[in-house]
């Protein structure tokens, strides 16, 4: 079972279930990636909500090695979830969101255990990987690319 606090998501990925969590070596993986001097800039590249498939694939592939998974960038792009392309954003997306902001726990949802992200309130969380403020958790940042 998956723990959220932790920043750990269930996905389903070509019919079976994975977990998945950003550690801060898969985030240091991400900085690299994408040309980021620091977590800040990796947050302002995320909060722009702009994320090309190549994006989504290595997002996916960080988490999955965060989990522990032997999996490279190019199994990972292979993948087939059972909602499509949607699917892999929703995935990312959730991802982003526990990592970084909404928690979606399972006090916050009354237990339920869905995976749905949820506000502190209950309420379904905003699209995005932030909270409702719209802002990243940490201030500043430089910008980085990739």
């Amino acid at each position: 079972m998956v723990n959220r606090l932790r920043g750990e998501i269930e996905a389903v990925l070509d019919g079976r279930r994975w977990t998945l969590v950003l550690t801060l070596g898969a985030l240091a993986e991400l900085e690299q990636a994408f040309a980021c001097s620091d977590l800040p800039g990796l947050l302002e590249r995320f909060s722009k909500g702009r994320l090309s498939s190549r994006d989504m694939i290595r997002i996916l592939g960080a988490g999955l090695r965060g989990a522990g998974h032997e999996v490279s960038d190019e199994q990972v792009a292979s993948m087939r979830t059972p909602a499509g392309a949607a699917g892999f954003a929703a995935i990312t997306a959730d991802l982003l969101r526990v990592t970084f902001g909404d928690r979606g726990d399972d006090e916050a949802d009354g237990g339920s255990g869905s995976n749905e992200p949820r506000s502190a309130a209950g309420e379904a969380a905003e699209s995005g990987p932030f909270p409702a403020t719209g802002r990243p958790p940490f201030p500043g940042g430089a910008s980085c690319t990739g």
